[in-house]
């Protein structure tokens, strides 16, 4: 078996395993690595060439200045005029829109809509507006901008690495802004003007609605029949024989949330008990605890779990979480992180029973108590995004000299990258650097905010496309391609290599969908005798339509759970949306790099 044919069997492979999920992507991608050193299409001294790319050590180096900008609330003066206005949906998409693509043109994708989204879940609750209608037009930005610029998207510096190869300079920082902006601008007065009506309403901007407390947090009272003297929530399940899990006491007036196995409960004590219907039927009839009469005032609400020590969360689990695969009690949520699981919500249904077993999955929602002093440290450990304006506790900095410091490190390191001074790469790697000297972000934050799985997977397939193109699979792709232009022009031809990466990056995601069509796109332009440019730019640009499926990017992905999203809504609008993208982006890719 030849090379040529092994390396296609390896990227099939390696495509089912992507679209398949249960294996996380930075693992298939190493996988396929190992696979190419052992049937030895590449040398193993050759194999871990990809993590020294410019592309790799660039991605890292935004993702840090990225936690920067949100850490020290930089950006929050920027959206804080975003609730104000007229209380038009279109405006509302149209202004929200707007500013996640100026944020996403300059930092990392999620990162922007790490900054938008709790906006977005204030703005639905105090407009009344769907979330469903906000939480797709903002994702989609986020993508959009990312066309922008050099940083705006990996696919934007792992194209420019292929350039080089090619044997030309690397693309300039703002080489993307004509085509990326025209594309952008478009698809935000799609969406605003006529998009918004294509999303399905889903879900509700109320966390009651959301999570249906009602259905599963009970109001129990201690009655006389429990020992005068207390009895601790450890001993419990000894003298009754049934567990309870105790949210919050509330005796005489004071509130005890999240407590701990040692609090006592006394008789005439009102404890919030999370619980299933057939558990607490069991509960009532063997212990001294009995269901609180409905006719009484209802205490269980949002604020009943929360005070100013203990906060009530919503957060969205990243691709990247240490928690996917894993249970609360697998991942000792309570002992390690100091966080209280109260419920899950995976794709707009609350899992409310079995809890202690359930798995983990990327866009879950969980429900947490954590205490407020530890919100910076648990949005950062389990690599999750919050779905509400940070609250109190969390260290946003509220000195405006940390938030100058770093917009100024920022634009200095933009201002070198656009003048061509020094190397992307080194400019944005000096910044990063600042930012620990100056102490804005610590070593400890330094190395948190690069999402890892994506350095592993980047770097990994980068051999992957190398192997593509030595064992010469790429040039037979391409000529399979460029056969079709003796019935397609050049133009069509573009549109073509822009549609297949469109179809790639939807199935699997932007980073492998660019690196696996880059070396067929040079050698479709090799063939054709043209420039490469157009149509690397193509491969660029379709590498950023994610918007049909929610696995196409991670920012989809994140968005499902809170928007209550189903799989098939995202084409609704992402389809539309992507056939506009092309149609733009296509004449004027030939207008700003000609053939």
């Amino acid at each position: 078996m030849n090379d040529q044919i092994l390396v296609i069997l390896i990227i099939l492979a390696t495509l089912y395993l992507f679209v398949d999920g249960r294996i996380r992507y930075d693992f298939v991608a190493l996988m396929a690595l190992v696979a190419l050193v052992l049937t030895g299409v590449i040398d193993g001294k050759d194999a871990f060439k990809g993590f020294g790319h410019p592309a790799v050590i660039t991605v890292a180096a935004v993702l840090i200045i990225s936690s920067a900008l949100i850490k020290t609330g930089a950006i929050e003066k920027l959206v804080a005029l975003l609730g104000r206005g007229s209380d038009s949906i279109r405006l509302k998409v149209f202004s929200l829109m707007s500013i996640t693509a100026l944020l996403s043109a300059f930092m990392n994708n999620v990162g922007a809509l790490a900054i938008i989204m709790p906006i977005c879940m204030t703005l639905a609750k105090d407009k009344d507006i769907p979330p469903s209608k906000l939480l797709m037009p903002v994702a989609f930005a986020s993508l959009l901008g990312g066309m922008i610029t050099g940083i705006g998207t990996p696919p934007n510096l792992i194209i420019s690495t292929f350039r080089v190869q090619a044997g030309s300079e690397p693309f300039s920082f703002l080489a993307f802004t004509p085509v990326g902006l025209t594309v952008t601008i478009a698809g935000i007065l799609f969406t605003s003007l006529i998009g918004w009506k294509l999303i399905p309403v889903r879900g509700s901007s109320k966390l009651e609605d959301r999570f249906n407390l009602d259905n599963y947090l009970f109001e129990l009272i201690v009655t006389e029949e429990c020992p005068g003297e207390g009895i601790r929530l450890r001993d419990f399940q000894g003298l009754y024989g049934e567990s309870v899990n105790v949210v919050s006491i509330m005796r005489q007036g004071d509130q005890i949330l999240s407590p701990g196995a040692s609090q006592k409960i006394f008789p005439d004590d009102l404890l919030i008990v999370k619980s299933s219907s057939e558990s607490l039927n069991n509960l009532t009839r063997k212990s001294c605890l009995q269901l609180k009469s409905p006719k009484s005032q209802k205490l269980i609400s949002e604020n009943n779990l929360r005070s100013n020590d203990i906060s009530l969360v919503e957060v969205v689990l990243r691709d990247d979480s240490p928690l996917i695969g894993r249970t609360a009690v697998e991942t000792q949520l309570r002992t390690r992180y100091n966080a209280n699981l109260i419920a899950v919500s995976r794709r707009g249904i609350v899992n409310i029973e079995r809890l202690k077993s359930l798995k983990f999955n990327r866009g879950d929602i969980l429900l947490l108590q954590v205490a407020a002093s530890s919100l910076d440290d648990i949005y950062g450990k389990i690599r999750c995004l919050p779905l509400a304006k940070r609250e109190t506790g969390l260290k946003i900095m509220d000195s405006s000299w940390e938030q100058k410091v770093t917009v100024l490190i920022f634009g200095i390191s933009v201002i070198l990258a656009v003048l061509e001074l020094v190397p992307v790469q080194i400019s944005f790697t000096l910044a990063s650097l600042a930012l620990v000297m100056f102490r804005i972000i610590s070593p400890r934050e330094f190395y948190q905010a690069i999402e890892w799985p994506t350095i592993i997977m980047i770097g990994s397939l980068f051999a992957l496309g190398e192997a593509l193109e030595t064992s010469g699979g790429s040039e037979s792709l391409a000529n399979i391609i460029s056969g079709t232009s003796s019935y397609l022009s050049p133009g069509l031809l573009l549109a073509l290599i822009m549609t297949i990466t469109v179809i790639l990056t939807n199935i699997v995601n932007n980073n492998a969908a660019t690196i696996l069509m880059a070396p067929i796109a040079l050698r479709v332009a090799a063939l054709l005798g043209v420039s490469h440019d157009p149509f690397l730019m193509a491969v660029c640009v379709g590498a950023s339509i994610s918007y049909i499926t929610p696995i196409g990017h991670q920012s989809n992905t994140l968005i499902m759970g809170p928007g209550g999203y189903k799989f098939s809504d995202y084409w609704r609008l992402g389809l539309p949306l992507s056939i506009l993208s092309i149609a733009v982006g296509t004449p004027l890719i030939l207008m700003v790099w000609p053939l």
